[in-house]
């Protein structure tokens, strides 16, 4: 069928029925006509259509003509070549492998309250503010905890003053489908919107815009992409960390991945367990999903390497070098050079992106799969 005729039927089986979906509310946010939602109850976290207008695996909107929620999804047809022309101008060569790059950083906030309050040096959270401040943003897509953070449960927000930024910072291991939180962002009225996401929904503004998905892809004027191996279901918290260690998840401060699952808890104490056992609890959206490094994002940041009070940062556009060329003249922000000071991360990076790659189903849009895993 011609790609203009494409629809949630096509969608569903391409990628929501396939194990190809991530389950970003990509093609939840752009349907104009409410007849899609979203399931985040449990390990669900996917997309769904209300019977009434034609059955889960059809649509009789899509059948007389709407396309917008396969021109929004990031894993349905060939979506990564796609990104990378509308972005970069040019496919990928096969040695870049964590994606197309102008620059590997480290950086960190210069304010060293916003590096204890973030995670891994605080970049993402000044970037944000940095943003808004300057008039670049009216609103950030964040990841939230529910209510007053002690079910761990991570919720889409909207962050819109260095407060809200603040109260979002931190990483939750758990999925958040940030862009689901676009139509509160509106609401708020919001016109010029920043994503914070993992790979999966980083791809989302590009590949709105790279098929023209209207009103929806035009807002999105800043991306940050968050380094991402998987994600894993909410049941982790009672079935691993509760019944193996004792660890109650309203006794849980903060989390971080360095090699280790590292879990803080209310008294001080940090608990260390074997990032192994967290596996069988993988989230079924990430099982099949090939973007470790955020590859479509215009600044993708993380925690690997040797340094855990800054954060690891590939910059990837010209407005994501421009943000930082400006925040490092304003004092705002320091860095240094990843390739010099840490050439082990960048190893690990290349390695992971390499591992990832590789979880791309063969008999899926082969793109994602097409960089050899011996890749340097």
């Amino acid at each position: 069928m011609p790609p203009e005729k494409l629809h949630w039927s096509d969608l569903y089986r391409e990628v929501v029925t396939s194990g190809l979906c991530t389950g970003c509310s990509a093609c939840v946010v752009v349907c104009p006509y409410d007849v899609l939602d979203y399931d985040d109850e449990g390990s669900a976290y996917r997309p769904f259509h209300v019977p009434e207008m034609g059955g889960t695996d059809n649509c009789t909107y899509g059948e007389r003509g709407c396309t917008l929620c396969t021109r929004a999804c990031p894993r349905f047809g060939s979506w990564e070549p796609e990104a990378d022309r509308f972005l970069f101008g040019r496919e990928r060569e096969e040695s870049e492998v964590y994606g197309i790059a102008q620059d590997v950083i480290l950086a960190r906030a210069a304010d060293p309250e916003l590096i204890k309050a973030g995670q891994d040096g605080g970049l993402v959270s000044v970037l944000l503010i940095w943003a808004l401040e300057h008039d670049f943003i009216d609103a950030a897509l964040v990841s939230n905890l529910e209510g007053d953070g002690k079910t761990w449960k991570a919720v889409p927000g909207v962050a819109r003053n260095t407060a809200e930024v603040v109260a979002s910072a931190g990483s939750r291991y758990t999925y958040s489908a940030n862009p689901s939180a676009y139509a509160q962002a509106i609401e708020s009225g919001a016109e010029r919107i920043a994503l914070v996401g993992m790979g999966c929904q980083a791809s989302v503004p590009a590949i709105m815009s790279a098929r023209k998905a209207g009103k929806v892809a035009r807002r999105f004027v800043l991306t940050i992409g968050l380094l991402c191996s998987k994600l894993f279901d909410d049941a982790i918290f009672p079935e691993l960390f509760e019944a193996r260690y004792g660890l109650a998840r309203e006794d849980i401060v903060k989390m971080n991945i360095k090699g280790i699952f590292q879990v803080w808890t209310r008294d001080g104490v940090l608990h260390e367990i074997p990032l192994k056992e967290a596996f069988q609890w993988t989230r079924e959206g990430c099982n099949h999903c090939p973007d470790f490094a955020a590859e479509h994002a215009d600044l993708s940041t993380g925690g690997i390497g040797s340094f855990s009070d800054w954060t690891f940062t590939i910059i990837r556009t010209d407005k994501g070098r421009e943000l930082i060329s400006a925040m490092l003249a304003a004092g705002a922000i320091e860095v240094r050079s990843a390739f010099d000071d840490d050439p082990d991360a960048i190893a690990l990076l290349r390695k992971l992106s390499r591992v990832s790659r590789r979880r791309w189903p063969e008999n899926a849009e082969q793109s994602p799969r097409r960089i050899p895993v011996v890749s340097a």
